[in-house]
């Protein structure tokens, strides 16, 4: 996709999302929470529970953040808005509502 076309608002709503990401990131990160858990605390399963689902949550994060850093990369090297799978163009509409897609709607 050449520059032209790509709406100038990409690359801020895509380095936006990149900082949200990595707030979010570091908010989840264990040690960064604001609340200690005392060592003898009587429901530790549950604490242990939510630290689990903390860490999924930003493992997730962290592969949206990867995707986000990709579509600027891809940006900056003048693929953005092609597939990867055939090189054809992501249509406008799926760039808008997901712009650091990889693929065209075929190959999603």
């Amino acid at each position: 996709m050449a520059d032209q076309t790509i709406p100038s608002t990409v690359r801020g709503q895509l380095s936006a999302e990149r900082e949200h990401l990595a707030a979010q990131i570091d908010a989840l990160e264990p040690g960064r929470t604001d609340s200690q858990v005392d060592d003898n605390f009587a429901d530790s399963g549950q604490v242990a529970a939510e630290q689990g689902e903390n860490q999924a949550l930003a493992a997730q994060l962290r592969t949206e953040l990867e995707e986000v850093e990709r579509a600027l990369t891809k940006l900056d090297d003048g693929t953005y808005g092609r597939c990867e799978v055939c090189d054809e163009p992501i249509a406008p509409a799926r760039l808008e509502a997901m712009p650091s897609a990889r693929f065209c709607i075929t190959h999603a």
